[in-house]
């Protein structure tokens, strides 16, 4: 048996409306000018209190603590009016991969818990994935933890286990739990950074599930 774990922001979901949106109104809640779409696009794949961090490296802890909290708010109430769209192709994919017998799929997002029952939910996806690894109680990516305990979670080793996302944090976590990794070219990191050490990058989900079946067979 073998386990492919999935990012979910930028690789499952296009959720930038919602992130952008969202810390735009945690920004201004503090008095502060709205980033630039790219620059909060960046640290999407960091767990909250991290990417804000990276955002305001400069400022107060209180501050941040606010914007954390802010940005929490504004995304719950802009997810109840419209929640983020699968990829095209995503579901055929999903759908491809779990009814193979030799593959189990997984998640390790930097996504609350919260989050990602509502996105599952919302997108009747629950019953694909055997491990969900969330940025609660676990090391913000690039630490590999969340990745190991996917792997865990599922009984598989990471050494038959592939990770697939869309940013270098993703990447960059594979590489350190020792999982084999394929990048995904629609996300919010540009594909070259995505294959530096030749990391193989799909550039739609019918090449992802190429790839995929490939590595699997």
């Amino acid at each position: 048996m073998k386990l492919v774990v999935f990012d979910v922001d930028g690789t499952l979901i296009d959720s930038q409306a919602l992130i952008v949106g969202a810390m735009g109104a945690a920004f201004e809640g503090e008095g502060l000018a709205p980033l630039e779409r790219d620059h909060v696009l960046s640290i999407v794949g960091l767990s909250l209190d991290v990417a804000v961090e990276r955002l305001l490296p400069d400022a107060p802890s209180h501050q941040r603590d606010a914007i954390v909290d802010g940005y929490r708010q504004a995304f719950v109430t802009r997810r109840i009016s419209s929640e983020a769209p699968l990829y095209p192709g995503a579901r055929e994919c999903l759908d491809a991969l779990a009814a193979r017998d030799d593959l189990l799929l997984g998640i390790a997002t930097g996504k609350s818990r919260r989050g990602l029952d509502a996105m599952l939910k919302h997108h009747g996806l629950r019953e694909y994935f055997v491990s969900l690894e969330t940025a609660d109680g676990q090391p913000s990516k690039p630490h590999p933890a969340m990745l190991l305990a996917a792997c865990a979670g599922a009984g598989v080793d990471p050494a038959r286990s592939l990770m697939i996302g869309d940013t270098t944090f993703d990447m960059q976590m594979a590489n350190a739990a020792g999982v084999m990794r394929i990048g995904v070219a629609w996300g919010y990191h540009h594909p070259d950074e995505l294959s530096v050490g030749g990391v193989p990058v799909a550039g739609d989900f019918a090449e992802l599930q190429r790839m995929i079946e490939g590595w699997a067979a």
